[in-house]
């Protein structure tokens, strides 16, 4: 059986994700911040984790190694959107953004990197917003687009980095999606969102790239 690993699967498009790699036989480990999903599944182990708290993920890192646990497949699923009303850069706002959608991130997945099998892949949800080639047509919420940009660079450099231990990393857009952050009027459902990146992760793709629905974007 093959294993994933999701971070942030309370709701939206992270609960839809690993409901949808159960669905297709998949283990899930699936996180969340209070260690609890209003979902079960026989194959579904789920682990209280706060990205920003290095103890918590060396509490995971340590369950993975006393249970030997290989994963297939890593999504970085978990962030937030602080700033959504703002028009310019509130730096605290900025600062815990990063603390989620950037450093958070890199910690979770750095701790995990041992456990990820050859042939393996990490997928970082990003967002168009971190495009640096798309026109910008409004200047709100700054910082969750630069912890987006900065995402990317990441997907960019740790693909470099895992070239030797054929591990592919992806930075992928999920599409404005009907889910808290995205709100009620957005183009596609979380299932919707998650059905088209469980495809994505099956496929084989060049490593430190960015994706939305299987096409190439421009950074």
């Amino acid at each position: 059986m093959k294993t994933v690993f999701i971070t942030g699967t309370s709701r939206g498009i992270g609960k839809a994700l690993a409901q949808k790699f159960l669905k297709e036989g998949w283990r899930a480990f699936a996180t969340s911040l209070t260690g609890e999903l209003d979902y079960t599944h026989k194959d579904l182990i789920v682990l209280n984790l706060d990205i920003t708290d290095h103890e918590a993920i060396k509490r995971v890192s340590n369950k993975m190694v006393e249970e030997k646990i290989k994963i297939d497949v890593l999504i970085n699923n978990a962030g937030v959107l602080l700033d959504k009303d703002d028009e310019s850069v509130e730096i605290e706002r900025l600062r815990d953004t990063l603390e989620v959608n950037l450093f958070g991130t890199i910690a979770i997945t750095q701790s995990l990197l041992p456990f990820i099998n050859s042939g393996g892949k990490i997928i970082n949800i990003s967002s168009s917003a971190g495009q640096l080639t798309r026109d910008v047509t409004s200047t709100r919420y700054p910082g969750y687009k630069i912890s987006k940009t900065a995402l990317n660079m990441f997907t960019v450099t740790l693909a470099k980095r895992l070239e030797s231990d054929n591990i592919t990393v992806a930075s992928v857009h999920p599409g404005w999606t009907k889910t808290d952050m995205g709100g009620s009027g957005a183009e596609f459902t979380p299932e919707e969102a998650a059905g088209y990146i469980y495809d994505f992760s099956q496929k084989d793709v060049e490593s430190g790239k960015f994706w939305f629905r299987g096409e190439r974007m421009d950074w």
